[in-house]
C-alpha cells in the first residue's frame, strides 16, 4: 500500500534502516541491467535500450509509436529518444515516419530487419532474466516486487500527470 501524504513527506535520516532496502534495489538494479546489456551487446550486438525500444514498438499498434510516447515507454528523455531512433533507423532496425494522427509529429516505425533482429534478441534476454532474477526470487517474492514496483511506478506516473 503506498505510504500516507504524513509519512511521504517524513525527513529521512541517513542512518534510517529503511534505505537499507533502496540500496539494495539499487544495486540489484545496476547489476542486473549492466549483466543484460553487456550480454545483449556481446551476443547480438544490441543495447539494453535499443533491445527496449523495439520491443516497445513491436508491441504496439501497427508496430509504430510516437516519438514522445516511445521516449516514455522506455523511460528516456525525448532527446535521448532522438539520438536512440537515430541509431536505429542508421542500422535499417527503425523508420522515422510522418504521424499518422498528426502531421507536426514524428513516429518511429519498427522494420521487418528490426522485428526479427528483436526476435534473434529475445532469447538472449530472456535467459539473462531467467538467470539474474527468478533464478535468485521466490516466486512468492516476485508477487511482492512486482506489487511494489507497480505502485511505485504508479505513483510516479500520477505525480507527473498533475505537475504543471
Amino acid at each position: 500500500m503506498p505510504p500516507t501524504t504524513a509519512t511521504a513527506h517524513a525527513p529521512i535520516s541517513p542512518r534510517d534502516p529503511r534505505l537499507a532496502g533502496w540500496r539494495a534495489f539499487l544495486t540489484a538494479y545496476s547489476l542486473v541491467t549492466r549483466r543484460l546489456d553487456d550480454e545483449l551487446r556481446a551476443e547480438t550486438g544490441l543495447a539494453l535500450f535499443e533491445y527496449s525500444a523495439l520491443l516497445q514498438l513491436a508491441e504496439a499498434e501497427g508496430r509504430r509509436l510516437r516519438m514522445s510516447d516511445l521516449a516514455q515507454g522506455i523511460v528516456l528523455s525525448r532527446s535521448g529518444v532522438t539520438r536512440l531512433v537515430d541509431r536505429l533507423v542508421r542500422d535499417g532496425l527503425v523508420e522515422r515516419c510522418q504521424c499518422t494522427s498528426d502531421g507536426r509529429g514524428a513516429e518511429a516505425v519498427l522494420t521487418e530487419d528490426g522485428l526479427q533482429r528483436l526476435r534473434d534478441a529475445a532469447a538472449v534476454h530472456l535467459r539473462g532474466i531467467d538467470e539474474y532474477y527468478f533464478e535468485q526470487v521466490s516466486d512468492e517474492d516476485q508477487a511482492v516486487v512486482g506489487r511494489v514496483m507497480a505502485d511505485v511506478a504508479e505513483g510516479l506516473r500520477r505525480s507527473w500527470r498533475s505537475r504543471p
